[in-house]
């Protein structure tokens, strides 16, 4: 049997924010048919028996991420996906001048170098604004927010380029719309099933 583990922050742990208790990794491994019948057919168990091993959760940040493979019992057959650095932008690494993009990068290639499953969807971090400066949500200058949202997508980048696969999440939700996001950064049902989309592309 297969198994797809997440690990992460709330791009795959979203459930709480849609009435349905739904995230992208339940949509992956499953699809619901009668709320997104354009994906019928359309996941991992159309294929083979598969299993989820759901690990993110909601308001990580890359330090977190060992936390979330403590007691992780490892499948003959495994499927990684990640999404990690939203929150640590939040935290942060936005107004970054130093060390600290670098920083972030070392320790997601640790964890992900050190991971005992192969293979490995990365994915980077969107933009809830759509590009739009008109939109931007945090108390600093947006010039200096995208340039430091841009450093650490290219860190991202990295990390996949030398251990997996880049998912370019960014990309896809510039072409969404608002109803792609709840609580003004969190997918949405819609925002989980465009995650999924995402990843999915790198899967069938």
């Amino acid at each position: 049997m297969l198994t797809l583990y997440t690990f992460g922050d709330s791009i795959l742990d979203c459930e709480r924010y849609n009435p349905y208790g739904i995230h992208p990794g339940q949509l992956i491994v499953r699809n619901d048919d009668s709320r997104f019948p354009e994906f019928r057919g359309q996941d991992l168990s159309s294929r083979q028996p598969t299993r989820l091993d759901h690990r993110a959760v909601d308001g990580a940040t890359v330090e977190g991420l060992p936390r979330q493979v403590r007691d992780m019992q490892v499948a003959d057959q495994g499927i990684a996906l990640i999404t990690i650095g939203g929150n640590d932008l939040l935290r942060g690494l936005i107004r970054d001048t130093g060390p600290g993009i670098a920083a972030f990068a070392q320790a997601l290639d640790r964890f992900v170098r050190e991971l005992p499953i192969r293979p490995v969807l990365i994915g980077n971090v969107y933009d809830p604004t759509f590009g739009n400066d008109a939109r931007n949500f945090l108390n600093v200058e947006p010039a200096i927010g995208r340039a430091n949202h841009q450093r650490l997508n290219d860190a991202i980048a990295e990390v996949a380029g030398r251990h997996g696969t880049l998912v370019d999440l960014h990309g896809h939700f510039l072409t969404g719309d608002p109803t792609w996001f709840t609580a003004t950064i969190e997918p949405s049902l819609q925002g989980a099933s465009e995650v999924r989309r995402c990843f999915l592309r790198h899967l069938l």
